[in-house]
């Protein structure tokens, strides 16, 4: 590898961390809401377009999750379904119902922060986003920031069950 190579990835890391840490603010806007905190920016030619995160339980539906908020938004800014050109960052490995938006929308490239062994879509239970089977895959990276996208949903989780605790007391 040539020094302008490692150049070029020390500067691809280092987006990928400045797209993820504002991705981690979206997944704190779930967090106050006492929502899973995930959180998810999607970014064409190097700006944010499109923000989502979680808000199953505050709009009581199954669909608000973050990827799918911020592709409608996504969609909405450059009038198509398609995302071709763009990169989507997430707090949390998708599930399948997102992994397969994803491929829908064929987005090229997904970066993970945090893997998700009981349900992700990305490499974990399936990987959805790279199968051959379908007519697009995606590029993934993954463990993006992965020590802080993971302790937001252990402190999450873990002060869930302070409160389910105290409130059986």
């Amino acid at each position: 590898m040539s020094l302008f190579d490692k150049i070029d990835e020390i500067r691809d890391i280092r987006r990928d961390e400045k797209f993820m840490k504002q991705a981690l603010k979206e997944a704190k806007k779930a967090y106050d809401l006492k929502e899973v905190p995930i959180g998810c920016v999607i970014v064409q030619d190097d700006k944010v377009i499109a923000r989502g995160y979680n808000r199953r339980n505050t709009d009581k539906s199954v669909l608000m999750h973050a990827e799918l908020m911020a592709m409608k938004k996504a969609c909405k800014k450059v009038k198509d379904w398609r995302l071709e050109d763009c990169t989507m960052y997430i707090t949390l490995e998708p599930c399948q119902m997102c992994a397969g938006a994803i491929v829908q929308a064929r987005i090229p490239r997904v970066v993970i922060g945090s893997m998700n062994p009981k349900a992700g879509c990305a490499g974990s239970v399936l990987n959805i986003l790279q199968m051959e089977q379908f007519n697009h895959q995606c590029e993934v990276e993954r463990g993006v920031l992965q020590e802080e996208c993971s302790r937001v949903l252990t402190d999450f989780f873990r002060e869930l069950r302070e409160e389910k605790r105290k409130s059986q007391s």
